[in-house]
């Protein structure tokens, strides 16, 4: 019955702690997810590409999570880029990310925040030492989004 009991209770605490409901990231290429790990420079060119923010990417149990933020400064002060969601899949040359992106540019959307929220693709291409993200088409107007996550 005690054995019982502590399975009931060990559940409840992984369901309530969302361990159960999160799969492992899908690692297809070693050397790709471990040159994501860590910070990285972040940039949304409407806010600056001389002063970045910081993304840092972490694993935990083998579910790889990424965080970060990039703020204007000087006329761009107020608007600001974050980014925060799990990775699902890391190949040689991209990323899989699902979670939210949000942004605020004073010229954009009437200056209101845009919020995307699903999962989103981050590609290396030609000889770019960045990932950037594809879906560039902003959905809240009639403007291209250039999200930048750069190498260490």
């Amino acid at each position: 019955m005690k054995a019982k009991k502590l399975l009931v209770v060990t559940f409840l605490f992984v369901l309530a702690s969302g361990i159960a409901a999160q799969e492992r990231t899908k690692i297809n290429d070693a050397a790709a997810a471990k040159m994501l790990l860590g910070r990285h420079m972040l940039s949304l060119q409407w806010i600056s590409w001389e002063y970045f923010g910081t993304a840092t990417v972490t694993s935990t149990r083998g579910i790889y999570r990424i965080t970060g933020q990039q703020r204007g400064r000087g006329e761009s002060k107020g608007d600001y880029l974050r980014i925060d969601g799990v990775i699902t899949s890391i190949d040689a040359r991209e990323f899989k990310f699902s979670g939210k992106i949000e942004m605020r540019i004073s010229h954009i959307n009437n200056g209101e925040p845009c919020i995307r929220d699903g999962e989103f693709t981050f590609a290396i291409t030609g000889k770019r030492r960045y990932w950037r993200m594809r879906e560039m088409e902003n959905p809240c107007d009639t403007a291209t989004d250039y999200v930048d996550i750069y190498f260490r």
